[in-house]
C-alpha cells in the first residue's frame, strides 16, 4: 500500500475536523477525495503533508509513519501537493517558482543546480508553461498560476501527488484541459489523490472515490458505487445531481 491512514481524528478547539478517518491509497490510482466544505478534506491534505499533526492514529507511506515530521522531511519522501489558495512567490519567475520543488523535493539534496533546472524545464513542458518561465507570477492569470503551482509539485518528482481543487475557477475549456493534463500525470507512473468539487472531473478521473461528511467516511467505492450511495446523495450529491446522470 502506498498511502494508509488509520484512525486518524484532528480537532480544533474542540470542534472535530475529522473522527477516526481511516482509508488507503494504492500505487497507480487516482483516488478521488469529495464531501461539503468543511468535511475535513484540506484537513487531511495537511495532515498527510506535516502541516498539522493528529490528536490520534497514524499515518504511513511506504510503511514509514509521517507523524511529526516536518513537511520538507514529507516532500523527500516523496509526496507533492498543490494549494486550495495558491500563493506562489509573485515577483519571482515562474521558472524559480519551480525550481524551489526541484531542490526540495524527493532526490533534491543530492541533484545539482543544473539538474534541478532540467526538472523545471520538463515540469514546465509538462503543463505547457515553458513559454512563460521567464515571466513574473504576479503578471499571470488565475488558470496559469494553478498550473506553476502543479509544476512545482511535478518537480519535487513524487509518487504521490495531492491536487486540493486544482480546477476551481476554471472555465469548462479549462476544466477538459485540467482533465487531459491529470491523467497524462498518471499514465506516467504518478499515484494521485484528488480533492475536487467539480463532479464532471471527479467522477470522469477517479478510479475510486472516499467521501467525507462531518469528518466522518461516510463512503469508499467506485464513482458508480457512490453515486448511488443514499447517504452520499443525502450528504453531498443530491437527487437532483443523480437524476440528472440518469
Amino acid at each position: 500500500m502506498l498511502l494508509e491512514v488509520h484512525g486518524v481524528s484532528k480537532s480544533f478547539g474542540g470542534l472535530a475536523a475529522l473522527r477516526d478517518v481511516a482509508l488507503q491509497v494504492h500505487p497507480g490510482e487516482i483516488l478521488g477525495l469529495i464531501g461539503p466544505n468543511g468535511a475535513g478534506k484540506t484537513t487531511l491534505v495537511n495532515l498527510i503533508t506535516g502541516l498539522l499533526k493528529p490528536d490520534r492514529g497514524d499515518l504511513r507511506f511506504r510503511g514509514t509513519s509521517l507523524v511529526g515530521r516536518a513537511p520538507h522531511r514529507i516532500g523527500r519522501l516523496g509526496i507533492a501537493r498543490t494549494f486550495q489558495v495558491v500563493r506562489p512567490f509573485r515577483y519571482l519567475t515562474v521558472a524559480e517558482n519551480v525550481l524551489i520543488g526541484a531542490l526540495f523535493g524527493r532526490g533534491g539534496l543530492n541533484r545539482s543546480l543544473a539538474a534541478a533546472r532540467t526538472r523545471v524545464l520538463e515540469a514546465l513542458a509538462l503543463v505547457a508553461l515553458e513559454h512563460r518561465r521567464a515571466t513574473r507570477v504576479m503578471h499571470l492569470t488565475m488558470a496559469d498560476r494553478k498550473r506553476v503551482d502543479l509544476a512545482r509539485a511535478l518537480a519535487m518528482d513524487p509518487e504521490l501527488l495531492l491536487l486540493d481543487e486544482v480546477m476551481a475557477g476554471l472555465t469548462p475549456t479549462e476544466i477538459g484541459e485540467a482533465m487531459d493534463l491529470v491523467r497524462q500525470i498518471n499514465r506516467r507512473g504518478m499515484t494521485i489523490l484528488v480533492i475536487e468539487h467539480v463532479m464532471k472531473a471527479i467522477m470522469g478521473l477517479s478510479t475510486r472515490i472516499v467521501v467525507l461528511h462531518h469528518g466522518e467516511k461516510i463512503a469508499d467505492g467506485t464513482p458508480e458505487q457512490v453515486t448511488r450511495d443514499p447517504a452520499v446523495i443525502q450528504a453531498y450529491l443530491g437527487a437532483r445531481y443523480v437524476a440528472g446522470q440518469r
